[in-house]
This record gives structure tokens, sequence and C-alpha cells, in this order.
């Protein structure tokens, strides 16, 4: 298939790629690298199946117009988001030009071209669990941040793009996701923040208590999650989520990752009020409908995490 990618040099993107590309599709990547890296998809620049890689932005409508009017996709995973919570309380509007309106412009070509979108969405939008069965895509949500609220907003209008047109449109909420590529600065994720550190060896700082909790999922389940959502026609209209459906208080992740209690350090939160104080997914749906579940523990995929990290200049 011809497939259109955004944010495929970000983090996740760069393992849809992989994946997409191993399967034999041809793969355009657009990404305005505001959060990706080139040299996260180096690696397949001379893969005959990456047919280009555009540096631009979803903002970019003229840019949209062409690439879906000349390339003929078949599916548009579209990754390509500002991601960062604290950034949105900050900066909101550039969180919902991005992933609001840039969602809009995706939209707007993918139902003029009648390609089918797989929007990435964020388990950043649900109220916290209350029990252990889990968060279920019937969750109630909860926009504790424009970044949630932005994706929200999103949601609702990929899936209208469903119903008013028939459009085959799915929406994925993944839960936290880590593994390597991930950045290790302030941008990243908890588990590759806290391997830096614990490799540098410094001290590994918590916001607040450390009692709140996430689900951590490995990042090839993730990807495989992603393109699965793609590949199968049951999803379309539906949201799903993905996770690893075991949740872990960040104090004990930071246990698991240094070992020695005496390198944990709690700092003032610096927005508290778009904390969720626990995650855990309950991923029956996508188990259900797309025959997918996790197979990397969390304990494998942080050697793997911490392998890759301790082998690249990022520390």
């Amino acid at each position: 298939m011809n497939i259109l990618l955004t944010g495929g040099a970000g983090f996740i993107g760069r393992w849809v790629a992989k994946r997409l590309l191993n399967d034999g599709h041809q793969v355009w990547i657009l990404d305005d690298l505001s959060n990706g890296r080139e040299e996260n998809i180096a690696e397949f620049r001379e893969h005959s199946g990456l047919k280009a890689f555009i540096e631009g932005s979803i903002l970019d409508e003229p840019l949209l117009e062409t690439l879906f009017a000349e390339n003929n996709f078949d599916i548009c995973y579209h990754l390509g988001a500002s991601i960062n919570v604290q950034d949105s309380i900050d900066d909101p509007r550039t969180t919902f030009n991005n992933d609001t309106v840039g969602t809009f412009y995706v939209m707007e070509q993918a139902r003029k071209h009648n390609v089918k979108v797989v929007f990435m969405s964020t388990c950043m939008v649900y109220d916290r669990c209350t029990d252990e069965a889990g968060i279920s895509e019937s969750h109630p949500i909860k926009p504790a941040s424009p970044y949630a609220g932005s994706k929200i907003a999103a949601e609702n209008m990929v899936l209208s793009y469903f119903y008013a047109y028939g459009l085959p449109t799915v929406v994925i909420r993944p839960f936290n996701t880590y593994g390597p590529y991930q950045k290790t600065g302030g941008e990243g994720g908890v588990v590759a923040i806290f391997i830096k550190n614990e490799l540098a060896g410094k001290d590994l700082s918590i916001y607040g208590e450390g009692t709140q909790t996430r689900d951590l999922l490995y990042v090839e389940d993730c990807a495989r999650f992603v393109v699965e959502a793609g590949y199968s026609d049951k999803v379309n209209g539906e949201i799903v989520n993905a996770g690893l459906g075991r949740d872990i208080a960040i104090n004990d992740l930071a246990k698991l990752i240094a070992g020695d209690e005496s390198r944990i350090k709690h700092v003032e939160h610096i927005h508290p009020q778009s904390e969720i104080q626990k995650l855990l997914c309950n991923y029956d749906k996508a188990k259900r409908l797309l025959d997918w579940e996790p197979q990397v523990s969390l304990e494998e995929g942080i050697q793997r995490t911490k392998g890759w990290i301790s082998t690249t200049d990022l520390i």
C-alpha cells in the first residue's frame, strides 16, 4: 500500500515506519522536526520502500493537498502532534493548532481522496482509574491539560468523518509508551529520563509524592498495535486502547531502575493539576478486534531500553 505517516521521525513514528517498511509498503514520512529527529529514520534512508521524507508541517495545507493528490495513499497514520503536557499548559495555542487544527487539515485531504486515517490520541484524555479492571474505552474522559483537550477535540473530528462521510477512521489511545529512540531530556518519557540519570550516576527526581501510577507500554508493542489498526476494518469508527495491563507507581519504577533508594529525590510538581493519579489500561477491545496484546514485560522493556541508551551518546 501507499502510506502517509505524519510524525514519522518521532519516537513512536520511527518504530511505526520500521514496521510498515518491513511489511513491504511504500511510505512517505511527513515531519516538521519540532519533536522528531532525522537521525531516528537515518537507517531507512536507503530503503526502497521509503519514497520520501518531507520536512514540513501538517498546518501547511498546500503541502498536504499536493501530497494527497500526487501519491494515491491508502492509509494515513496520523501521529504528528505536540505531545508535551507541561508545554501545552504554558503555551496552549501551539498545541491546539498542531493537534486539533492540523488534524482537521489532514482529515479534509483524507476525505477528498478517500484515505483511511489512523489517529494517534493518548491515554491522557482519561480521568483517573478507579478500579483494578483498568480503563476501558467507555471510561470517563477528563481534559486535565490543553494537550488532552486538543486531542479530545481532534478525536471527535476524526470520528465525525466516519459518521458523516463514511470515511474509514480509527482513534487509538496508547498508554505511556517507552523504549529505544525516546528522548532522554525534558521532553522524554519518565523511563528514558530515569535510565539516563541512573547511567550517569545522577539522582532520579520525581514530581510530587511519586504514588501516581503509569501503565508502561514497550514501543515495539505500541507500533505493532498502531500498524494493525490501519490494516483492520473491524476497528473503523472505533476508539481502541493499548497498554500493558499493569501499572506501577513512579516510586517503584525509580527503585526498579536505580536499585538504590538513596538516589531517588522528590521535587515540587510543575503543574500538579495535570497529573493523573492512576493509569491502568484495559486492552480487551484491542485483543478482541485486532487480536493484539503486549508481548514485552516491563522488566524486559527496561533492559532493552537501558541497553540502547547505554550505547548512544545521549548520556
